[in-house]
């Protein structure tokens, strides 16, 4: 079981340097290609993998998903950030809406958030029963378990922020118009009940780290350097090698023959840049 001084916030002396922009975007572009490597083999060999990402508002999810899925197939990978039930997903079983994004043969899927919203959000903000969230927390392994035995290859990552970090990142986002669509008031009345955050992620690191579907924790203080590091730790759960492929050659384009241009009044977008 992952302990709860495993993700405490490091010390001045165990923070390294911030990532340099020119470094991260080196490595990056290498990891890149593994990811292409790996979603030709997942197609290839018919894997199924899906790739769970908690956090608290401002951990990084978003950014870590945007640096994996840059470069490769939403066919293959696949995100899924479910809103908020509707009344009649509310009387269903509680994983059944998730159940129907689990991936197929050939498919990576990612979940933003997950059927652990049961565990965190709803448990602390009161949208469950504390009897519905233990209740949650003693079956979720063994959905879980059932998960695996079927051939899903199941990553769960949980991305920590410290407080300071979080604080800095949402005020960022009050001033920066791009960014203000992910401030909600949920989520600043999310912000005030730290502690109680805290307690509902020890609960549910206690009841679903389990040997076969263990929490993997990445601290997230710095954004870039998570990112290179959690799809490094992916790449080396899942096997995979270069797929076969057919040497690829354009063939010739055919001749223009009798074809012309037509004089059409086309309705160009102004280049004004």
């Amino acid at each position: 079981m992952t302990k709860t001084k495993d993700i405490q916030e490091p010390n001045d002396t165990q923070t390294p340097e911030k990532l340099k922009a020119k470094d991260y975007e080196r490595e990056l572009t290498k990891l890149h290609v593994e990811l292409v490597k790996l979603q030709e083999w997942v197609k290839h060999k018919g894997l199924k993998v899906c790739i769970v990402f908690e956090g608290r508002d401002g951990a990084g999810k978003g950014g870590v998903i945007k640096a994996i899925t840059e470069r490769v197939s939403p066919r293959i990978f696949q995100v899924i950030a479910l809103p908020a039930p509707t009344e009649r997903e509310k009387s269903q079983m509680y994983v059944q809406r998730y159940m129907s994004h689990f991936p197929a043969a050939g498919e990576v899927v990612i979940f933003d958030r997950s059927w652990y919203n049961r565990a965190g959000v709803e448990r602390v903000m009161g949208f469950c029963t504390e009897e519905q969230a233990k209740r949650f927390l003693e079956l979720v392994p063994l959905v879980e378990k059932t998960m695996v035995e079927s051939g899903i290859i199941l990553l769960k990552y949980w991305l920590e922020v410290s407080p300071e970090e979080q604080t800095r990142r949402l005020e960022a986002r009050i001033e920066d118009g791009r960014k203000i669509w992910k401030l909600s008031p949920m989520d600043l009345l999310s912000y005030s009940r730290w502690y109680d955050y805290s307690r509902a992620r020890d609960a549910m690191f206690a009841a679903t780290d389990t040997a076969w579907a263990p929490w993997y924790v990445a601290r997230s203080d710095d954004k870039k350097r998570a990112r290179l590091n959690i799809i490094r730790h992916l790449l080396s759960q899942i096997p995979y090698e270069d797929a076969p492929r057919e040497k690829i050659k354009l063939p010739k384009r055919q001749k223009a023959g009798d074809y012309r241009e037509p004089n059409y009044p086309f309705k160009f977008v102004p280049e004004t840049g």
